[in-house]
């Protein structure tokens, strides 16, 4: 390992997970070239279109931004663990049924970013749904299905809530670091 290399630790996933990275190294790039994660996609390369969200700590993050030895400790969350084997999570469920994405492109990102909104804030007014979402953009225009899934995906969990994770689940607390 150089000086200029990390090695780090973290759960990915629901896995614990390693990786030597180096110093520049973004997030979206470790998840794609180290561990095949193409979900969060490189897009603006600056933090304002939102196609590279992920969640790490339970928290939406630019990825293209995040350093990947930043995340140290952390438990980081991709579009790819959203589904339960065959079940999809009631977010991405109710951007189908909406039909909230025409190419797609920028789908994970506003699936990350409702999941997150709708853990802080179950039943979100539109201003509030809006505000959320402004770091993201639709290129395609798909933002009145969006708006519609955002409120579909809220009706969904009333109705079957996730079930809230324990403490010992948590990135930084799963691995002893504060």
């Amino acid at each position: 390992m150089t000086v200029l290399e990390h090695s780090i630790r973290f759960m990915l996933n629901g896995q614990r997970s390693t990786a030597r990275v180096a110093a520049d190294e973004t997030l979206v790039e470790m998840l794609r070239d180290r561990f095949d994660l193409f979900g969060a996609r490189e897009s603006c390369g600056q933090g304002l279109c939102g196609c590279c969200t992920v969640l790490v700590d339970g928290r939406p993050v630019s990825a293209c931004l995040t350093l990947a030895a930043f995340v140290d400790g952390a438990e980081i969350v991709t579009i790819e663990h959203l589904a339960s084997g065959e079940n999809l999570d009631p977010v991405q469920q109710a951007f189908i049924e909406a039909g909230a994405f025409q190419c797609g492109f920028c789908t994970p990102g506003f699936v990350l970013m409702t999941k997150a909104l709708l853990d802080e804030n179950a039943d979100p007014r539109d201003d509030e749904i809006r505000h959320y979402l402004s770091g993201n953009l639709c290129r395609c225009g798909a933002y009145p299905e969006i708006m519609q899934a955002v409120k579909l995906a809220a009706e969904k969990r009333k109705a079957n809530p996730p079930p809230i994770p324990s403490p010992a689940c948590e990135g930084r607390l799963a691995w002893g670091v504060n």
